[in-house]
């Protein structure tokens, strides 16, 4: 695991586009169905578009039909943090980088076999890193 990043909201500013920003550090989400992630089904890594940190394995996504990439598992452990959410009105799992601690998106419990999880992660959250580089 990579040492913690720590940047000033402007340095994140001048490191992110727009989107990215707004996800990764004012805890954003995407509209679904648009991340271009989404319906990527090649082989690869996706890292932390804010630090790089190796987030999730294309072997862990699936298709969960809620309009965002939806993976199983981490790519390993200590690659996400996990915390309480209660806005809107609701209570859910945050997921964020444990790297730079960018909001990521959300977990639920209701994915398939083997965790029976689903972590439900914006694109704009994610670069892809196609297994052949």
């Amino acid at each position: 695991m990579a040492d913690k990043l720590s940047l000033s909201q402007e340095e994140w500013r001048e490191r992110l586009d727009p989107q990215q920003f707004h996800v990764l550090r004012e805890g954003g989400t995407e509209r679904a169905f648009t991340g271009k992630y989404e319906s990527n089904k090649a082989a690869g890594e996706y890292v932390c578009a804010g630090c790089g940190q190796p987030l999730f394995e294309s072997d862990d996504k699936y298709d969960s039909g809620s309009g965002w990439p939806s993976f199983v598992r981490p790519a390993q452990n200590g690659a996400v943090e996990e915390k309480r959410d209660f806005s809107h009105g609701m209570m859910r799992t945050e997921v964020r980088c444990a790297r730079c601690a960018g909001h990521l998106g959300h977990v639920f419990p209701d994915g398939p076999a083997p965790t029976g999880l689903r972590y439900c992660i914006n694109s704009a959250s994610l670069d892809f890193q196609p297994e052949d580089e």
